[in-house]
This record gives C-alpha cells, structure tokens and sequence, in this order.
C-alpha cells in the first residue's frame, strides 16, 4: 500500500514539474515580461516547492555590472555578500551549507547559469525550515531548479537581446535620416562654382553614419566666392550636432563686407556657447575675389591647404590663422593670410582623416604623399580621385578611423 503510494506521489511530483515546465515555455513564447517570468518562477519554488530562500544575480551586459534580479525569502544578511568575492568563479552546483564563508551560510546551494559558455547568472537557494524531518527541498528538487533556473534566465537574457535588437534598430534608423539631414546640409557638387575664373570640387565620407566634417561654399557677390572646411573634434550625432550648428551661424554672419579677422570672433563666441568647451572646431575660411584675383584665408588650428602654383612649380602651405573655435573664450590673436593669385593655381583643403592613418595600432601621417598627387599638371579633381584610390577610401580601408572631407579648387586669373 505504501509503495503505492509512493509511486502515486512521484507520478504526482513528475507531473507537476512536467506542467510547471510547459507552463513556463508557454509564458514565455507568449512573450511576457522579465518581471513576470520571475514572478512565475518565484510562484513555483516558494510555493509549489517549499524553498525557503531563492536569491539571484544576473550580469547586466548594459552597465557591465552583476545586480540582484530576484530576491525571495532573504533577510538582510544578503546585502553582505561579495558577488565578487563569494559568488563569482562558481562554475558548477555548489554546496555552501557549510560553507567557511558565513555570508553564504543561509542557502544551501549555488547553481550557475550558462550561455555561449560564459556565466550569465548564479541562482542561490536555501531552506528556512531545516529542522524538518526528511531531505530538503533545496536538496531533492535540485536537479529541477537547475533546469526550471536554465530555462528562465536564457529566456530573460533573449529579451533582453531582443530589446537590445530594437534599440539599435530604431537608432540605425535615426542615424540614416541624420545622414540624410546631414548630406542637406553639404553643398552639392552641381552648386560649386565652374567658370572662367574658379573651378570647384569636393569629396565627403564620413567615417559613421553621421560625422563631424563640414565643408561649405558661399557665392557672396558677383565677384567674390567664400569657401570654407572645418573638423570638429571627435565624432557621431554630437559632433554631427555642433558642425551643424556652426554652419548655420557661418551663414548668417557673414555678408559682402565682413572681414575674416572680424568674423572669426563671432564665431568663436558661438562655438563657445555650444559647446561649452567640450569640443572645438579647426577650420579653414577663405574668400576669393575675382577682380583683385586676391585669396584671403585663416587656418584656424586646422590642416594647411596646399596651394601649388602650376606654371612657376612653387607650392606654399597656407598656415596663417589663428587657434581652433572653442578652444579658448577669447581668440588671442588672429594672422589673416593673402596670396595674390597671378598664375593657375590648384588649391587642396583636408580634415586630418585623409593624412592620419592608422597601421600597427600606430598613427602615420602621409602629407608628403598627398602632396605628391597636387604637384603636376593634371586637373584638381583628377588629383583627388588619385588620392582616394591610393588610400581605397572607397573601398573602405581600415587604415582610415575618421571623417574625410576634401574641397578642391583652380583659379584661372
């Protein structure tokens, strides 16, 4: 009769687990949340299975931290344990009963959970009542626990990378309508001036989605054309942010008769005022008059263009300027630079990402190459396409770990 009923009561105890476990697929393909998974895992230890206690970490991939997801039954000789010192490391079903540790003493065991071979959570379970009579929940529902604690923490984890795919989804999304804001913003090549005076081109690639070079063209009067390229310092949406902005002052602050050496200030002050002194812009600001045939420039803390003199073979750097935008709250002096265009020149303007590659985990920089494709008789243009194919910039080479932004020009006075 007892053998019976014995076998009544594992039929009973094997079934109940068997639903316990459809139950939680179930709760799970119908997509609940981490809260109530765990509320239905508490449900089935505490009460269904008399645990006394059930405390577990989990690693928070987010925040790189291990935190207490579920804590049931404990008092407050949880807050001290060490998850580094007492927990971590455990890497199968550990017996702490009598463990030297006297932090772990009120459970009785410790079960790691696994994923792609690397511990995601510890479970820690223990019986209140151990002056019962006969053996121990903790004890004879282990193997269940383990395998109920699998199921559960995997699944809190997929929704946790499904929320995380979503994320980056809805972000991926946001930064290709800001690249499309963005390349708004930057003069298209059929804007650029092309007539018996000036020849204008560009090129733009920014490392991400959105980035932090700008480059600008301003036909100011019938006689003068202002062009300008600048490098914010750093990268992504808020250097994108600031560029953006100091575009948007650029153009409202200048008219026919502003003079760099005043205008540079003002724009100082905005970027200042952005920024807050987090970030500063270099740039490169030029104007170009027709009739004068007079390139008046400031390189603001940013890379000299080449300026190369095609028929007298004479190629200078244009350095004259002053320090970056933001830098400082006040510009302390500012050195306006004029060349007097008398023969056809070509002129190169860059950011830094096109001289400063990376190889062997080292900075190198290749000023002396690029300056080898201006020097010669070929169009600006065809000396850029040289550069980008020397460097597969296209091609996307992982030499290259920033914007690049190139304006290319050739007066013919």
């Amino acid at each position: 009769m007892k053998t019976s009923q014995s076998k009544i009561k594992r039929l009973q105890l094997f079934s109940f687990k068997l639903n316990s476990l459809l139950s939680i697929t179930k709760a799970i393909n119908a997509n609940l949340d981490t809260d109530s998974l765990l509320a239905r895992y508490e449900k089935i230890l505490r009460e269904e299975l008399n645990i006394g206690r059930v405390l577990i970490y989990k690693y928070n991939f987010d925040h790189q931290i291990w935190e207490v997801i579920l804590q049931s039954g404990c008092g407050e000789e949880v807050e001290e344990i060490d998850m580094e010192e007492d927990i971590k490391g455990t890497e199968e079903i550990t017996f702490v009963t009598s463990s030297p540790n006297p932090n772990l003493r009120t459970f009785d065991n410790i079960i790691p959970v696994f994923n792609n071979n690397e511990p995601i959570a510890y479970v820690l379970i223990g019986d209140i009542d151990e002056e019962s009579k006969g053996v121990s929940p903790t004890i004879k529902h282990l193997h269940f626990i383990q395998t109920l604690s699998n199921i559960i923490i995997v699944a809190i984890e997929n929704i946790r990378l499904y929320n995380e795919s979503l994320r980056q989804e809805a972000l991926k999304k946001e930064l290709e309508l800001a690249s499309r804001m963005q390349s708004m913003l930057i003069p298209d090549k059929s804007m650029l001036p092309n007539n018996e005076h000036i020849f204008m081109t560009t090129y733009y690639k920014p490392h991400y989605e959105v980035g932090g070079d700008y480059y600008d063209y301003i036909h100011l009067s019938e006689n003068e054309e202002v062009f300008c390229i600048a490098d914010v310092s750093g990268k992504g949406i808020s250097a994108a942010l600031l560029m953006s902005n100091f575009q948007a002052n650029l153009r409202a602050l200048f008219f026919t008769k502003t003079k760099l050496e005043e205008l540079i200030p003002k724009l100082n002050e905005r970027v200042m005022s952005s920024a807050k002194g987090e970030k500063f812009i270099t740039l490169f600001l030029a104007k170009y008059d027709y009739q004068t045939r007079m390139l008046e420039y400031i390189t603001a803390a940013h890379n000299p263009p080449i300026l190369y003199k095609t028929e007298s073979d004479e190629l200078q750097f244009l350095e004259d300027g002053c320090i970056g935008m933001g830098m400082l709250d006040q510009i302390p002096f500012i050195n306006k630079g004029e060349v007097k265009i008398t023969e056809p020149t070509k002129l190169l303007c860059y950011t830094d990402g096109l001289v400063e590659l990376m190889s062997s985990n080292k900075v190198q920089y290749n000023t002396d190459q690029i300056k080898s494709r201006v020097v010669n008789g070929e169009r600006i243009d065809y000396n850029i396409q040289k550069i980008i194919d020397d460097q597969s910039i296209d091609e996307g080479s992982t030499a290259i770990f920033d914007d690049i932004s190139i304006i290319g020009v050739e007066f013919y006075p």
